[in-house]
């Protein structure tokens, strides 16, 4: 009697809970007014697909070595510029028993890569208004409701924590790996048994696999379509990725990668796991072909501008995904020479995120699953993204480092530069004449109603006077460096020297000059 009272409160609990979900599709809210005037970042040459192409002998050797060295079967690998598939190879095999060779159409399992899917599906149920990041997970899925909370002040788990793998859970690897082809009914006994809790909520970053097995159930229940449906229709299928498959028996057996582990110094079969619940953390297979259009759509979000936006997901979206929670400092990180480069890493919404010393935001995720390892990165303002697929148990399927080195030692591809706002050219040709000249009909459409406020005019006469001293009469304007719409440095260059000069603008409508540094320097 007990156990069927139990069953018929979780089903009015299930009854009551979908009757919370919006369905509703409202128009996704768009600004009012849009500047005319912004200019996004640009390459100011762009050469970058030519200097790619030219590694590509000296990638393929890298791979071969590379495989050869850590007993991996087969690898295949490709490089994006922009929407461009430009650089593609592949060695070895991916069927040792017939010795079927790796394309570059060969299907390889992507394991944890698959996360960004997920998250990705998320903000798009998000964007449609059917959910929100805020919402607890319990309105979804009630069993959640059986966790014990580490600490009676903790907050709901909600589904930002999942995404950002905040819910308290414990790392699951590897035993996540393992549950790949479990059933629905088993993600949910796992939720009513209480699972057990590591981290207080919303405290700490701890991977795990069950936070986005427990998305995919979501996406299930507020889209009434089976996850991997989901993603299917409203990710894949748009971006012509027709070519990407959940269930390995839908595929062929001469594209098909079988998964090896290395042992006693020889190769041995990994058991192919089927789709599931766990799906959602893992499962998709797929190609470098295929996968290369993913790549450039994540790419494309970048930079921020006034361009049709055709989705399937907005490019906000997209750059919230690029964007880290819960960021952490690694004080002892290294360059690709070794060389001391400490990085800022976080983790996004199914990516990983890295801001080096030297100013390089890399974005991307791993792989690894039983019999597969797989890792792509992509560099949105460099606009590039690398990717490579290994069918050896937990590898890693690239040399990186040497690839890097390739990159950035070897090229010279350089980010998209800002350009010069048309008010800041025009302030930019007026704080040049008020410094030279001092010419007071200048000031009053010149300088915001703070600037004699904080130094009299007098005063800072005086100080640019000394300057001016010391570089001689001004020979040239130099190029204005911008820092973003309304604010940069140009150098004023003289005789002896040259005067640079900061200046920032209001957030007035006619922005004005709210600061003025200008300081003495030897160099030209």
């Amino acid at each position: 009697m007990k156990k069927y009272y139990t069953f018929i409160v979780s089903a009015i609990l299930l009854i009551a809970c979908k009757t919370e979900i919006t369905t509703e599709n409202p128009t996704v809210a768009k600004p009012q007014f849009v500047s005319a005037s912004y200019l996004p970042h640009k390459f100011q040459e762009d050469d970058r697909s030519s200097q790619i192409e030219s590694l590509a002998p000296k990638l393929e050797k890298l791979f071969q070595e590379h495989a050869e060295v850590r007993h991996i079967p087969g690898i295949a690998y490709g490089i994006v510029v922009g929407d461009e598939l430009v650089l593609k190879g592949s060695t070895g095999t991916i069927n040792l028993e017939k010795d079927l060779p790796v394309g570059t159409r060969s299907q390889f399992r992507i394991a944890s890569m698959t996360k960004s899917f997920t998250a990705m599906a998320i903000l798009k149920l998000r964007d449609e208004g059917k959910l929100s990041l805020e919402d607890p997970v319990q309105k979804f899925i009630p069993e959640v409701k059986m966790i014990e909370y580490p600490t009676s002040d903790s907050p709901l788990i909600d589904v930002e924590n999942l995404l950002t793998m905040t819910a308290g859970f414990p790392e699951d690897n590897p035993w996540g790996d393992r549950q790949l082809d479990e059933s629905d009914q088993m993600l949910v006994d796992l939720m009513q048994s209480g699972v057990s809790v590591a981290n207080p909520i919303s405290h700490t970053f701890e991977y795990s696999n069950t936070g986005y097995a427990l998305l995919g159930k979501i996406i299930s229940e507020v889209s009434n379509r089976p996850f991997q449906t989901y993603i299917k229709e409203e990710i894949l299928q748009p971006l012509g990725m027709n070519q990407t498959y959940w269930e390995y028996e839908n595929i062929s057996e001469e594209l098909l990668a079988l998964g090896y582990r290395w042992e006693d110094e020889q190769w041995k079969r990994e058991p192919m796991l089927h789709d599931g619940a766990y799906g959602a953390m893992g499962g998709l297979i797929t190609s470098i072909e295929d996968f290369s259009k993913y790549v450039s759509f994540h790419l494309s979000a970048w930079p921020p501008r006034s361009e049709s936006d055709t989705g399937p997901v907005k490019r906000s979206s997209l750059r919230e995904m690029h964007t880290p929670q819960y960021s952490q400092l690694i004080a002892q990180a290294q360059d690709w020479n070794g060389a001391s480069c400490p990085a800022l890493s976080g983790y996004g919404f199914g990516l990983r995120i890295l801001e080096s010393c030297k100013g390089i935001r890399r974005v991307g995720h791993g792989g690894a699953l039983p019999g597969f390892g797989s890792s792509y990165v992509f560099y949105p303002d460099l606009g590039i993204g690398l990717m490579a697929f290994g069918n050896r148990t937990y590898t890693s399927p690239w040399p990186y480092v040497e690839i890097l080195k390739l990159v950035f030692d070897s090229l010279d591809i350089t980010p998209r530069q800002l350009p010069t706002s048309e008010i800041l050219n025009k302030r930019k040709a007026q704080v040049a004449q008020w410094i030279q000249q001092g010419d007071s009909s200048l000031e009053a459409s010149l300088f915001a109603e703070n600037f004699f406020l904080d130094f009299s005019r007098k005063v800072r006469l005086v100080e640019i006077g000394k300057v001016l001293e010391q570089t001689g009469t001004i020979q040239e304007l130099g190029e204005l460096s911008p820092e973003n719409q309304l604010r940069g440095v140009f150098h004023m260059k003289g005789e002896k020297g040259s005067a640079r000069v900061f200046f920032t603008l209001t957030p007035e409508k006619d922005p004005k000059v709210q600061q003025l540094d200008v300081s003495f320097s030897s160099g030209n």
